[in-house]
Formats: structure tokens, C-alpha cells, sequence
């Protein structure tokens, strides 16, 4: 074990946040260990305590039984009332109790430890549904599901071993001292306060050294699971480019520095159990050996010899899970302190205090100087004033880059703009709240991703508490429904991973079903048909024509064949609107619309 240097500031300054972290953890855990307004969960653990308590006076006093039987058939003692074959039946009786008290505890205590987990895994679950696209989009999911999964399972295990095993042994240490102190005499209270005090030190100074290793292990583990998570989601990129073996060369690679990681952690555990079980052998001797000695002196009873043993048996077997106990509160606090870090992640989109509900009369959208960008450094929109009146269908093109999907963005709120404003009929989006924005925007995507669930599960997603009837009324609108019968399966059919199992056109009119079926007043089509074949997309247009009927539709498209037909054209470019009107009005102006209307036929006869 390489020798730390106290002298090292940064060490020091280690040291201190891990502490101010752990202080920080148990801080934030007592609430779910206490919860207000929960009163029966406050009585389970004030009954786990007694149950605890009970239990340990039990045990403390269960050597005693031993040392009188072992006397009463020494004939040391006189023949005591219960005599030997009693005393042999209190003492079974003292164990059963003491065990049986303990698993009643555990009983007792088991709903209020799950309650808490449950309410710490919804609070987690929730908080990151609540954070930013942004945020999002720069962490991995592997990655952030293996946090709150070591999270959850460290309060499992603090809640459990914290109050149920370093509590009560500190309490057993305390009432055996004082009966070996009272019994017997100091010197024998002086070795056994020395050995736990020497086994204390080595296993906390060893495991320190061991929780070093233990997080290195963990990071490996983390990154391995990770490039597990994104091979398997790009399954089929990685099969298109015959990557199986580079991929598990790479997971490979990521696995060999756990495997290292791993060994070391094994090892070093090798060593501290060697280490705790020779200075608690040389305890159990030293004192084994002052009991032998009172013996033959005449100032102890063989019962003494063999209640001192007894005792420093009872010593013995908690402290030999100290050290795994204390390493996985240590790992425990990290792995709560990760999560903890994630839940003190600010949402960067938040609702005002008291913000109302948007109230919807027609659905108009307005964009007014709208400023934004995803850097600081690097603005996206200069600027863009846009009105699309209610009812209207506007649409959206330009070139990569220009801000076309920043618009749709800003629009559903996944961010704050910068500088100017958005509003739904007169109302501020930064001024209402979230649900009610959300509730009335339905978005079709360029690639809809489905939940690995039945169809109809897919659909009824837009609406909760949907009816059969209403979700076959949407796939009839979307044009699916006649495709969902003809399965074996029907509405029950399985889509598979990210809806793996139906085609292109097929995930897409699920997409629309689900938005018609939610009904939302303003329909936002980011690029929907950019990705189907040409007659997908015609199939697709016709059933977007149908969901946008009495509706504000925006419209975010590549293709500029499927927006001939809206009520107006904004052309972006560089995050600026550089013309606006109709479909033959733009061609007539020969402007930048009419340049990329006339390369994108080119392409077209081309192809």
C-alpha cells in the first residue's frame, strides 16, 4: 500500500470535498430515512430502533448464560436453580431471541427502506425528464442509467448497513467493554480497546487505499457499459459497415482495463482480510492467554475463560465485515454523491412562479426578432421575425445550417431564445408553462422513434386513456390502420427496439397517428418525409395534409416538392429570413428560393 503524504495540499483538499461530500450525502438521505407526512413510516423506524436495541442487550448478555452452565457443571458455582440443563436452555433461548429480534427488525424496517428507494429513483427518474435537451444531448445513456442504478443501490445499502450494522456495533462494542471492565479488569479492557483500535485503523487506512482502486474500476466499468449501450443502439450502422469485430476489439479494450482494474481490487481485498484476521488472532490470544493465567490462579472460573471467549468471538464477527462494510459506505456515498450531483443539475428551461396555463384562441404563432444560439460563441438565428397566422400552414426551408430545426426547437421550448420573444396568440412562451406549451404543439420528426412496446401502445402514447375506438379513428387518418389489421397480431404487434420492426413509412404514419390523437392546435412537421422514398413520402404528405386540416402547421422541410402547396414560404439562410411568399410568387422573384428550387430539380431529372 503506497504511503499517502499528509503534507500534500491537493491531497488535503481531496480529502476535505470527499468529506463535505459525504456530509452533504448523509444530509440529504436523513429525509427519506424520516419523511414528513408519513407517519407510519416514522413508527417503523422508531420500532426497528427498540427491536435493535432489544436484540443487542440480548446478545450482550448471552455469554453470561454460558460462563453460569459452563460453572454449574464444573462445580465451581453452586447448583443454581435453573441448574446446568436450564441454564443450556436460557442460553439456546438467549441466540434464538437475539437472531429473532434482529430479523424482526429487518421485517420491520424493510417497507420504509423501499419506500425510500422508490421515492429517491421517481425523484431521479422525474428530475431527468425535467432537464434540457442540451444536457441530453451531451451525456451518454449508458453512462447516466448506470449513475442512478449505483445510486439507488447506495442508498439501499447505506440505509441498511449504516443504521443496522455500524450503529448497533459500535453500541455491542460499548456494553461488552463495560462488562469485561466491570467483570474483570482494566488491562483486559486495554487489550481488547487495542486491538479494535489497531484493526480500525488498518482496515479504514487499507480500504482508502481500496476505494482509489474500487472508483478507477468503476470508471472502466462505466465506459465499457457505455460503448456496450452505443454499439447495440447503432446495431445497424455497425452491421452496414462490417464493424462487428472492430467493435468488440473496442469493447474489448474497455473491458481489459476493467479486468485490470478488477484484479487489483481482489488483491488488494486478499490483503486485508490477512491483515484484519492476524491482529484479531493476536487479540483472542492475549486475552485467552490473561483468562488462562486468572485460571490457574484461582481468581477465575473456566466459565470466565470461556465467557472471555465467548465475548471476543462476538467481537470478532462483526468486525470481520468492517472493512467490506465501511468500502461500500465509502463507495456508497460516491455512488449517492453522483446521483445527488445529477439531481442538483439545474433545468435550464424552467417555468416561471405561478406561470398560467398557455390559453389557445387561434393558434398563432409570432417570432419576433428571435435571437439564439447553442454556444455563446456561435449565434444561430440573427434576428428571425416570422407570423403565421392561425390556421395557416407556413413552411420552412433553406439550406444545412440555417436554423430551420432551431426555429422548430425554440418553438416546443427545448430552450430559452437569447434575445426577442416566441408567443402563441399574444402569449410569451417564458411566460406560461411547459405542459400547457406542450400540450399545444404536436411534433412529427423526421425519424420517429417508437417505444419497444405494441402498436397500440405507440399510438395511445399521444393521448392518455385513449379508447380503442380513438386510436383506430387516428391510424385511419394517418392511413395505417388498414396495415395494422393485416398483421397477425393487429394492434398488438410488437415494434421492437426503437420500432425496428416496421419500415420507415410504416414508423412515420405511427408518428402521425400518435400526434392526431393527441389533437394538438398547431402541428409542427420537422423534415417528417426527408427520409422515404418518393412514394412513402407521397403517401406520408397526403395523410400530413389531412392531420394539418383546421390547424397552425409549420413547417421544417428539405424537399421543396412537399411544400409547394403552403399558404407561405420562409427562406432561411445564416439565421436571417431573406424572402417570404408563396410557392409561384417566390419563382417569379428569381431569388434564393427559385435558385434551390431549380437545383433540387436538377438533381431530381438527375437522379
Amino acid at each position: 500500500m503506497p504511503p499517502a503524504s499528509p503534507a500534500d495540499p491537493a491531497q488535503d483538499a481531496s480529502a476535505q470535498s470527499e468529506r463535505r461530500s459525504a456530509r452533504r450525502v448523509l444530509i440529504r438521505t436523513a429525509p427519506y430515512l424520516w419523511p414528513k407526512g408519513a407517519p407510519w413510516a416514522q413508527r417503523r423506524v422508531v420500532a426497528a430502533l427498540l427491536l435493535l436495541l432489544v436484540a443487542k442487550l440480548i446478545a450482550v448478555g448471552t455469554p453470561l448464560l454460558y460462563k453460569a452452565a459452563v460453572d454449574t457443571l464444573g462445580g465451581e458455582v453452586p447448583d443454581l436453580a435453573l441448574g446446568a440443563v436450564g441454564l443450556t436452555v436460557a442460553y439456546g433461548l438467549a441466540r434464538f431471541f437475539s437472531n429473532g429480534f434482529q430479523q424482526l427488525r429487518d421485517a420491520v424496517f424493510a417497507r420504509v427502506g423501499q419506500h425510500a428507494l422508490r421515492r429517491i429513483a421517481l425523484e431521479t427518474f422525474g428530475h431527468i425528464h425535467r432537464l434540457s435537451l442540451r444536457y441530453h444531448l451531451t451525456r451518454r445513456t449508458g453512462g447516466l442509467s448506470r449513475i442512478i442504478e449505483r445510486g439507488v443501490k447506495g442508498v439501499d445499502f447505506l440505509l441498511r448497513f449504516l443504521l443496522f450494522s455500524i450503529g448497533p456495533l459500535i453500541l455491542e462494542l460499548l456494553l461488552i467493554a463495560a462488562i469485561l471492565f466491570t467483570l474483570f479488569d482494566v488491562w483486559y479492557l486495554a487489550v481488547v480497546a487495542v486491538t479494535i483500535a489497531l484493526y480500525v485503523w488498518f482496515t479504514f487506512a487499507v480500504t482508502e487505499w481500496r476505494v482509489k482502486l474500487r472508483q478507477r474500476m468503476n470508471t472502466q466499468d462505466t465506459d465499457a457499459n457505455q460503448k456496450a449501450v452505443d454499439s447495440l443502439l447503432n446495431f445497424e450502422t455497425v452491421k452496414y459497415f462490417g464493424a462487428e469485430s472492430r467493435e468488440a476489439a473496442r469493447y474489448d479494450a474497455a473491458m481489459a482495463g476493467y479486468e485490470q482494474a478488477a484484479v487489483k481490487t481482489a488483491t488488494s481485498l486478499a490483503a486485508l482480510n490477512a491483515g484484519q484476521a492476524f491482529i484479531i488472532t493476536a487479540g483472542l490470544v492475549a486475552v485467552m492467554i490473561m483468562a488462562a493465567l486468572g485460571v490457574q490462579q484461582g481468581s477465575l472460573t473456566v466459565g470466565d475463560f470461556v465467557m472471555v471467549n465467548a465475548y471476543m468471538i462476538q467481537i470478532t464477527m462483526p468486525l470481520n465485515f468492517l472493512g467490506t462494510v465501511y468500502r461500500e459506505i465509502r463507495q456508497a456515498l460516491v455512488d449517492m454523491g453522483q446521483m445527488f450531483d445529477l439531481l442538483d443539475q439545474p433545468s435550464e428551461v424552467k417555468d416561471r412562479p405561478g406561470a398560467p396555463a398557455l390559453q389557445v384562441r387561434g393558434a398563432a404563432v409570432e417570432f419576433d426578432a428571435v435571437r439564439f444560439g447553442y454556444d455563446p460563441e456561435r449565434t444561430i438565428l440573427h434576428g428571425v421575425s416570422l407570423k403565421v397566422g392561425a390556421g395557416e400552414s407556413v413552411a420552412l426551408v433553406g439550406p444545412s445550417g440555417s436554423g430551420k430545426s432551431t426555429i422548430g426547437r425554440l418553438l416546443f421550448r427545448f430552450y430559452d431564445v437569447s434575445g426577442g420573444a416566441i408567443r402563441i396568440d399574444g402569449q410569451d412562451l417564458r411566460a406560461v408553462t411547459q405542459d400547457s406549451l406542450h400540450a399545444a404543439i404536436g411534433v412529427v420528426p423526421q425519424d420517429t422513434v417508437l417505444f419497444n412496446d405494441s402498436i397500440r401502445y405507440n399510438i395511445a402514447y399521444g393521448r392518455d386513456g385513449a379508447t380503442q375506438a380513438q386510436i383506430e379513428a387516428a391510424a385511419r387518418a394517418a392511413q395505417i390502420h388498414e396495415f395494422i389489421i393485416s398483421l397477425p397480431e393487429g394492434y398488438d404487434t410488437q415494434v421492437g427496439e426503437r420500432g425496428l420492426k416496421l419500415s420507415g413509412g410504416e414508423k412515420q404514419r405511427v408518428g402521425i397517428a400518435r400526434t392526431l390523437l393527441k389533437d394538438p392546435p398547431i402541428l409542427l412537421l420537422d423534415e417528417a418525409t426527408s427520409a422515404l422514398d418518393t412514394e412513402t413520402e407521397a403517401e406520408i404528405q397526403t395523410a400530413l395534409r389531412r392531420a394539418g386540416e383546421g390547424r397552425t402547421v409549420l413547417t421544417i422541410a428539405h424537399r421543396l416538392s412537399t411544400i409547394a402547396d403552403a399558404d407561405r414560404i420562409v427562406v432561411l439562410e445564416k439565421g436571417l429570413v431573406v424572402e417570404e411568399g408563396t410557392h409561384e410568387a417566390l419563382l417569379a422573384r428569381a431569388g434564393r428560393y427559385a435558385q434551390l428550387w431549380a437545383r433540387q430539380q436538377a438533381e431530381d431529372r438527375a437522379a
